[in-house]
């Protein structure tokens, strides 16, 4: 229980890690986007536009628009390679440098995340579902930090927004990655696809690097709604306390799971007596359909 972030010093601050403004094929400029997630509550988000040529490469600088109370990370969605099936590669990759290089001829989608991994980069695997990955090709990534397991965006696109069949089934062979979710804003007038998905940050302070380094241990939790307050093990328990919540599962390989229901429950007190899983991880559910989540922990 040791990898959660519950237990860590510091607080909890709430950011978007995919997002698009007119750097690439968003509606609002860096300047507009930031001001949208203040005013929503948010405490930082990662600009991620798409580094591709027909947007010259470019990656937003977002770094004047910090505050004391608002700070940006910087990213980019990385596009380069085939994945098994044949579609284009959408990688994020948060806390890149500036001046990132452009894709050499034949660059594959694993060797992008090594360059990715190598400048210092937090690097998730972007909606899976969306485009339909398979388990070679997360492998094929290399040692990324994470999968992205919901994004908002791909709710009203192709209603593909759930990613956690992939984190389930790699937990199921053996590897643990953290996970992420988004709303990957374009501010499209057709829809609103802002505040959709979020993480919440463990960190002992409001900069860049701090959250950015608690983002590769795998300090936060992901939400579309509901907070986790606490979640410890006690023996063979385990004991969640959350936000208003109807349902809270424990969900493990296969079918495994257990579960507490209720009007508005803000606490679970669930056994692992013959839970027959080698991982765990925790969801909340609210009255309103939405969810919040622990990342994947080895038991």
């Amino acid at each position: 229980m040791d990898s959660l972030p519950f237990s860590k010093k510091g607080r909890f601050y709430k950011g978007n890690l995919h997002t698009h403004s007119t750097v690439s094929d968003g509606m609002l400029t860096p300047e507009a986007v930031c001001a949208v997630y203040q005013k929503l509550g948010y405490d930082f988000v990662a600009i991620t536009d798409h580094f591709m040529a027909q947007f010259d490469y470019r990656i937003a600088d977002t770094r004047a628009l910090r505050t004391q109370t608002f700070t940006t990370l910087i990213g980019a969605e990385l596009h380069t390679g085939r994945t098994e099936l044949g579609n284009l590669w959408h990688i994020l990759a948060v806390g890149l440098p500036l001046d990132f290089a452009p894709y050499p001829e034949g660059e594959t989608g694993g060797e992008v995340c090594a360059r990715a991994l190598a400048s210092g980069a937090f690097v998730a695997a972007a909606h899976p579902y969306w485009y339909i990955l398979t388990e070679n090709d997360i492998l094929s990534l290399g040692d990324i930090h994470a999968i992205e397991v919901y994004n908002g965006t791909s709710a009203d696109h192709n209603d593909k927004p759930d990613g956690w069949y992939m984190s389930d089934m790699m937990s199921m062979r053996g590897r643990l990655y953290s996970t992420c979710a988004t709303d990957d804003a374009h501010f499209h007038d057709h829809r609103a696809d802002v505040g959709l998905g979020w993480v919440m940050v463990k960190s002992e302070e409001l900069s860049p690097e701090a959250l950015l380094e608690a983002l590769k241990r795998g300090d936060y939790y992901s939400s579309t709604g509901p907070d986790i307050y606490d979640v410890q093990r006690k023996g063979d328990r385990v004991i969640i306390q959350c936000s208003p919540a109807d349902r809270i599962f424990i969900t493990g390989s296969g079918w495994t799971a257990r579960s507490a229901f209720g009007n508005g429950i803000r606490e679970a007190d669930l056994s692992l007596r013959g839970f027959d899983s080698p991982f765990m991880r925790i969801t909340v559910r609210d009255a309103k359909g939405g969810r919040a989540w622990t990342s994947p922990i080895w038991l």
